[in-house]
């Protein structure tokens, strides 16, 4: 068998040790990702008043709640693995207010938008369940009153 020059002898074991698996291209590809903490709008404790949903799909149904006044009502979904995602690109987070034991009443619009999170003020009073019926990514719901 012939000597093969350094260079193309070099190539042919580093194309070797890419297909077997050694290397560290192969070995950080397949590293782990760490788990991050949800954001604060799911995290943080509730303070009297408040209702906080969480879930780590959807659809999900929580409730009832009650609620009489004015409230705050955000949402954050969030990647837990870290990685970047555009949501603009993901499908919509929906989300609902639905009476309880009411056929025909029509639903609150809480949410309907490809977006990391969002906010409204909304008047609310009576027994309301919430229904989150998409949502790609685990999510949080909080609501505050603002009297």
């Amino acid at each position: 068998m012939a000597a093969m020059p350094h260079r193309a002898a070099a190539a042919l074991l580093a194309a070797a040790a890419a297909l077997s698996g050694c290397g560290t291209a192969a070995t950080t590809a397949s590293a782990p990702r760490a788990r991050r903490p949800p954001p604060a709008l799911a995290s943080q404790p509730v303070r009297p008043g408040e209702i906080l949903v969480r879930g780590a799909t959807s659809p999900l149904t929580r409730g009832p709640f009650a609620f009489d006044g004015s409230y705050l009502v955000r949402f954050v979904q969030y990647e837990p693995l870290g990685g970047h995602v555009d949501f603009a690109r993901q499908t919509a987070f929906v989300a609902d207010l639905e009476h309880p034991g009411t056929p025909g009443e029509p639903a609150v619009r809480l949410f309907r938008t490809a977006a990391a999170g969002g906010r409204r003020l909304l008047p609310l009073h009576g027994r309301y369940l919430v229904d989150v019926s998409f949502g790609d990514f685990p999510f949080a719901l909080r609501f505050t009153p603002t009297r």
